[in-house]
């Protein structure tokens, strides 16, 4: 495996139109200084990693997180070594099989390489900070510097590219199944497929169930980068999904099931142009599902409006505009029978009456509240109220039939 790592890395190498630098020559006195510090450099590289990529939260504590931070002060050694040395041709073998590793194991872990690449530019921006401050309280000269913080990242660049061939390796064995049994997971929960074939599926897919789940719907182009900011456990189906309009993508993302889960949720997906469906029991994800897609839909129709960019569409925001829209057909029976009387009036007679009616309804009679939201005089109103008693007579005080002019109207 080693000898294939290092095949791997020889021909990133040789396909770069410039060769990256081998050696930058600093006093000894200043490599020593870098190894004194690199335990400290190393653990902050891990915690920048841990604030900033929400998939690496909570999964680098304990012994993982020992050594994960031995694992990163090792590399930075060896990257001291491989700078320093003035004889050229240092191996780099040991280096590149660990990253190598590394990628298979965020694969089996369920993550994607974006996070693990968000990782290692963090880290080299860490590192690169930190010791780079020490070679200038050094005294190293700026020719110098420039070498050695191109070098930082070549080697970056080396590990990267060692363990995106670890990951995608392991995809096309039994990373690839995984995805598989995930891919299943979601098209059973969105379906709604029974609780025990779900179960089943959640198990031959080796995904912990969480309290709640929530769908959201989004661009094709926004959902990799939006899943790797959200929980590890975020199922992002790569087939497709029936009844999701072209364009978008489905995840869907656990939850805790509280307000200011869901707030965190809205937030993090800002931007994104988002469509998020309620927080449900996670074996009822398929409900969430299709509130989701008939907010969609009502985004097309303009009834709805679009995310922003300081937060996606809640449709929690929008229950009334979703309860309305859910049997359109019976809503426009309803919206016939209660304009039934306004039928022999001249149209444009019976759309203003129509209106009356609608913000009477609403503002409780209250005839100046009606007049502002029509740009008329309190005379007109009063006036109009009297049409409207004079063809419903007592029904305008009915509470049965002033909840249906309400559903009917708004």
């Amino acid at each position: 495996m080693a000898d294939r790592v290092v095949r791997r890395a020889t021909q990133i190498r040789a396909d770069r139109a410039t060769p990256a630098p081998t050696v930058v020559r600093l006093d000894e006195e200043v490599v020593r200084l870098m190894r004194d510090e690199l335990a400290e450099v190393a653990d902050r590289a891990v915690v920048a990693i841990t604030e900033e990529v929400p998939s690496y939260t909570g999964q680098l504590s304990g012994v993982m997180g020992e050594t994960i931070r031995q694992a990163v002060q090792l590399a930075l050694g060896g990257f001291l070594t491989l700078a320093t040395r003035a004889e050229a041709g240092t191996p780099m073998a040991p280096a590149l099989e660990g990253a190598y590793r590394l990628g298979r194991g965020e694969a089996r872990s369920g993550r994607s390489m974006e996070a693990l690449l968000a990782a290692y530019r963090i880290g080299a921006r860490v590192s690169w900070r930190d010791l780079s401050r020490t070679a200038v309280d050094a005294g190293v000269e700026a020719e110098q510097l420039s070498r050695f913080a191109e070098l930082v990242f070549a080697y970056i660049d080396e590990l990267s590219a060692s363990s995106a061939a670890g990951h995608t390796d392991e995809l096309e064995s039994t990373g690839r199944v995984r995805q598989r049994n995930l891919d299943r997971l979601a098209r059973a929960l969105v379906t709604g497929a029974a609780s025990d074939a779900v179960v089943a599926a959640a198990e031959r897919a080796d995904w912990e169930p969480p309290a709640f789940l929530s769908a959201v719907l989004l661009p094709e182009a926004q959902a990799p980068h939006a899943a790797t900011a959200l929980d590890p456990r975020t199922l992002q189906p790569t087939e497709e999904v029936p009844g999701i309009p072209d364009g978008l993508a489905l995840i869907l993302v656990p939850s805790t099931g509280t307000p200011a889960s869901r707030a965190g949720l809205v937030r993090a997906l800002r931007g994104t142009g988002a469509v998020v469906g309620p927080s449900v029991p996670w074996l009822e994800a398929a409900r969430s599902h299709a509130r989701a897609l008939r907010a969609v839909a009502l985004q097309a129709e303009g009834a709805l409006p679009e995310g922003t960019e300081r937060a996606a569409l809640d449709t929690d925001a929008h229950l009334g505009a979703l309860l309305l829209s859910a049997d359109p057909e019976t809503r426009a029976d309803l919206r016939a029978r209660v304009l039934a009387p306004l039928a022999d009036a001249r149209p444009s007679t019976a759309e203003k009456l129509a209106d009356t009616l609608r913000a009477w309804v609403l503002h409780q009679g209250r005839r100046d509240a009606v007049a502002e939201e029509l740009f008329v005089h309190p005379q007109t109103v009063r006036y109009r109220v009297g049409q409207l008693r004079e063809l419903y007579g007592d029904r305008l005080e009915d509470p049965q039939f002033v909840l249906e002019v309400t559903l009917a109207l708004a």
